[in-house]
């Protein structure tokens, strides 16, 4: 997922961009609670049950701070509960088939996040605009975001080399 914009130049665009970031943390929790349940028992682990637990309460927390830089911006916030119904209806038709596909799965979600918020902090720091959010906190949210996918990109890779 990409920002598509050299840089950011009004609220409405920001807060646009923030919104697909909302989706996209929504999709990462929906999909780790997902990708564990559909897994058989015999599959199932404490190490890759912790993680995905990780990942859903850190895609929560993104998306309450996003969800605030977007009510700064007078701008609504996307519903979750239509966000997890269109993950729920691609998920009743390609579920993860085992183990390494809901660590793969996992990693993907983790770098598309982490790509999209270093693309989108690249934009606002190009960008010349005044915004109604202070752009020091704005960029300080996204830093620690992009800084938290970063680690799970690196948590999820440590535990796919464990198992091989």
């Amino acid at each position: 997922m990409s920002v598509g914009a050299a840089s950011v130049e009004s609220d409405a665009q920001l807060a646009r961009l923030l919104q697909i970031g909302v989706v996209l943390e929504e999709v990462v929790e929906v999909r780790a609670h997902r990708n564990y349940q559909r897994l058989p028992a015999a599959e199932r682990d404490d190490a890759i049950e912790e993680l995905l637990s990780e990942a859903r309460e850190e895609s929560a927390a993104h998306r309450h701070r996003l969800e605030a830089l977007i009510e700064q911006l007078n701008a609504e916030s996307v519903d979750p509960e239509t966000v997890e119904a269109l993950v729920g209806e691609k998920y009743s038709q390609d579920g993860p088939e085992g183990f390494d596909d809901v660590l793969y799965d996992q990693l993907n979600g983790e770098e598309t996040a982490y790509k999209f918020y270093d693309d989108l902090i690249d934009a606002v720091e190009a960008s010349d605009a005044e915004f109604a959010v202070d752009r020091g906190e704005l960029l300080s949210v996204l830093r620690d975001i992009r800084e938290d996918e970063a680690a799970g990109v690196e948590e999820v890779a440590e535990l796919m080399e464990g198992r091989e």
